[in-house]
């Protein structure tokens, strides 16, 4: 992976900030590989952000509306694109100090807290979430990575990740009802990790990508 970090590294300008995405299916390790990314860029002095898509939802009672099937509810209620493009990415883009008060989501409350948020110009942003190549966001990144885990795999990981859902049987039925189904229409309609930058595929990602 030396290679994908010199490629980040000669996008890298002191006139702008560049944009990563982490993209990536649920359990796929995109919050583990953006901490590796963001430690190795620190340690070269950069200035480096992670934003997590998570961070950009919509409140239970439109992403759960029950008018519609879970899965449609989580492809196309979940995240807030227009914030997101509007406050956050746009004005990433256009070569200013980023210097905002930005609203994040509070899961506990669900409800939304403000936030201030300085990005220096010439900073490394990396947004990781799913579903980031989404015609939504076309043309708003300036590196997309995608991490190409299984769907077996990623099940395994996250009946030992997501315990606040339940049971085993709890969370294998959520999946299976609302992310996977869900996932499968990403995969079909986007074309992913054809379209990307960069593909991590399973054996490549642990035990360190960076090593």
């Amino acid at each position: 992976m030396q290679n994908l970090l010199k490629k980040l590294e000669r996008l890298c300008d002191p006139s702008r900030t560049i944009l990563i995405g982490m993209d990536g299916l649920g359990g796929a390790g995109k919050s583990t590989i953006s901490g590796l990314l963001k430690d190795y860029f620190r340690s070269k002095n950069y200035s480096v952000l992670v934003l997590h898509v998570d961070d950009f939802i919509h409140p239970r009672a439109v992403r759960y509306n029950p008018d519609f099937a879970e899965w449609e509810c989580y492809y196309d209620l979940q995240w807030r694109y227009d914030y997101l493009i509007q406050n956050i990415m746009k004005p990433l883009r256009n070569g200013q100090v980023f210097n905002r008060q930005i609203e994040f989501y509070d899961k506990d409350n669900d409800s939304y807290f403000s936030k201030q948020v300085t990005i220096p110009v010439g900073s490394i942003v990396i947004l990781e979430g799913i579903f980031l190549q989404r015609e939504e966001l076309l043309g708003m990144f300036d590196y997309m990575i995608y991490l190409d885990i299984s769907e077996e795999t990623r099940l395994q990981r996250v009946l030992k990740r997501d315990g606040y859902i339940g049971s085993q049987q709890q969370i294998r039925h959520k999946y299976e009802n609302r992310y996977f189904p869900a996932e499968r229409i990403y995969i079909r309609d986007c074309n992913p990790a054809a379209k990307a930058d960069c593909v991590i595929r399973e054996n490549e990602v642990f035990p360190d990508f960076l090593a």
